[in-house]
């Protein structure tokens, strides 16, 4: 296999490292959320983003109020996002049935798919208010029927986010809280005097709300584990170098520490879009980001042929993945580790990030090996019920049932199916002894 790094990230050692710093930094403002609640959550509020009020809870008339501030053209770009996603996340829900079916005669089996019954959606502000994830969360849990939502975002100039409170309420969300970083997930998922406790974490942010999330994992459920978002473009000599460079910058924008990646079997294409990076990057006003994501976090892969970008692609399992050859069908058929895939020249990983239907919250750090992205079923669990209903199966379970914990050893266990073949079949078994 002949592959080729034309350009190579920062080394794993050094990632590491970094892990490490926010890793102890979100273990103690946790535990200090826990042991002092509100008060805890307050203080870091005022120390990030210099916002203290009353109660961080929005009132229906403050809701209004930041509403009111959204232009009308804005409210019905938001508008048009929602019905995207919500049409393609009402199909989804439609394609997960109740099942009952009887599997010996008497013996019969089911599963219902039942709402998580509370969920915290934390839409991240800081460089960039992400309107966008509280379609992506809020939305998407209100399809999926949960019953309390409660969302979270942190204050922009001192007061929330118009658009993102527009964003919110329009989902679905039944609280909305003006509050950010590891206090608003720590608050949501460990409770305070204020806010109750909810029973899963969704949303994307920073290194250390994806920290804290992790931390917390267990305690609460979460979407996913989340990292820096990640873009992957797998291309040949059919595109061309400014729609492979833009396409890789506009992702890279999103922080300093974001993965961009090339894999080409074109070296002249690799070699074209590297130099019009470093063109793009003298005009792109994201540039001081953006150059920094490249620097340490872009890699340039020169393969000899499809397979080998496929078996890079898979291996390195990104979130976004954009196909741009003269075969994406092919790619879409054999790549089993990604977070998302986007198909062809005219697809573009922003118009997935915003608008057309499909949930932007997706897996990073090669998480795509295990999981795949928020979606509505992230949001339901499927549990199963069992029941019998003649005397002839429990009977006959009994029987199995009976010897099989024998087997085991477990005779509190025979006893159970045993009881039931006295009662049920006629038979005479005695204590601690298999059915026969």
């Amino acid at each position: 296999m002949a592959v080729t790094h034309l350009k190579q990230s920062k080394p794993a050692a050094e990632r590491a490292e970094d892990d490490a710093k926010v890793r102890t930094v979100v273990e103690a403002t946790l535990l200090d959320i826990e042991t002092r609640g509100d008060a805890a959550v307050r203080e870091l509020s005022q120390k990030f983003d210099g916002y203290l009020p009353e109660t961080f809870r929005l009132s229906p008339t403050e809701i209004e109020a930041a509403i009111q501030k959204v232009s009308p053209r804005d409210m019905e770009d938001i508008r048009f996002a929602q019905d995207q996603i919500r049409r393609f996340a009402q199909a989804q829900r439609a394609s997960m049935t109740d099942i009952e079916v009887e599997t010996l005669p008497g013996v019969i089996l089911g599963h219902r798919n039942i709402p998580v019954q509370s969920v915290g959606c934390y839409v991240p502000g800081g460089k960039f208010p992400m309107v966008a994830s509280a379609h992506m969360s809020v939305l998407t849990a209100s399809v999926a029927g949960v019953p309390r939502i409660a969302a979270a975002a942190p204050p922009q100039k001192g007061e929330p986010h118009p658009a993102i409170v527009a964003a919110m309420h329009m989902g679905g969300a039944h609280e909305i809280y003006c509050l950010g970083g590891i206090q608003a997930v720590g608050a949501m998922a460990l409770g305070t005097e204020t806010i109750a406790p909810v029973h899963m974490l969704v949303g994307p942010g920073n290194a250390f709300v994806a920290e804290a999330k992790r931390q917390l994992y267990g305690r609460v459920g979460i979407d996913l584990f989340a990292g820096p978002t990640e873009t992957m473009i797998i291309a040949d000599e059919t595109v061309d170098a400014e729609m492979c460079a833009t396409d890789l910058l506009g992702q890279a924008e999103h922080g300093y520490n974001s993965p961009a990646c090339l894999i080409t079997n074109s070296r002249k294409l690799a070699e074209t879009t590297m130099i019009e990076i470093e063109r793009i990057l003298k005009i792109l006003p994201t540039a001081e980001t953006a150059s920094v994501s490249w620097k340490d976090y872009g890699d340039v892969i020169l393969c000899d042929e499809y397979h080998e970008m496929l078996e890079v692609a898979n291996d390195m399992a990104y979130e976004h993945v954009q196909v741009m050859t003269d075969r994406d069908d092919w790619f879409l058929e054999r790549m089993h580790s990604y977070g998302a895939l986007f198909l062809g020249p005219r697809t573009n990983v922003a118009n997935g990030d915003k608008v057309i239907g499909t949930n932007h919250t997706l897996p990073t750090k090669k998480a795509g090996r295990y999981t795949g992205g928020l979606w509505v079923g992230k949001f339901l669990k499927t549990h199963s019920y069992q029941k019998v209903v003649t005397d002839e199966a429990a009977t006959l379970v009994g029987e199995y049932g009976s010897r099989l914990c024998m087997l085991e050893g477990f005779v509190g266990h025979a006893e159970q199916c045993n009881i039931r073949v006295r009662r049920y079949g006629g038979r005479n078994i005695p204590y601690g002894a298999a059915a026969e």
